[in-house]
């Protein structure tokens, strides 16, 4: 890639970017209609500090985040839970995941956090062996249960 990438911590001027990666995560993932979320609940959480974002930027565009959270493994303690990584498509395979997630990896060390977790749609095989390639345990075993008000 030509163009430089910087990895940064995201801002509040940051969130609408933010927001609109999601949505095309959500969009990837199949599911259109599930952000539910509005703009405002984004902007709430990032000042109150229950979210951060690392944000992966070319040219002042922000092509790439990692959307995580603080939260306590009662087995491991302290742990970061990495709610939503993604890349926008015309600038995948070109390194930047491989940036943001080391970076993603690197922010949960200097919060003293013990483990890093997420999850993955068991389709998406690129991700997969993207994350196996970093040293992940994907597990299989267990199921996820929610209850959405």
């Amino acid at each position: 890639m030509g163009d430089s990438v910087q990895i940064r911590l995201g801002q509040l001027s940051d969130i609408h970017q933010v927001f609109n990666l999601v949505k095309e995560l959500a969009i990837f993932e199949n599911e259109p209609d599930a952000v539910t979320a509005k703009i405002n609940d984004y902007k709430t959480a990032f000042k109150k500090e229950l979210i951060g974002v690392l944000v992966a930027e070319t040219n002042d565009i922000i092509v790439g985040m990692t959307l995580f959270y603080d939260t306590f493994s009662t087995w491991k303690g302290k742990m970061l839970y990495l709610e939503d990584f993604v890349v926008k498509a015309e600038y995948r395979s070109k390194g930047i995941g491989d940036l943001l997630f080391t970076a993603t990896i690197a922010e949960a060390k200097r919060r003293s956090c013990k483990m890093i977790k997420w999850q993955v749609l068991d389709w998406n095989k690129r991700a997969i062996d993207f994350y196996e390639r970093k040293g992940a345990t994907i597990e299989k075993q267990w199921w996820n249960g929610k209850i959405i008000f």
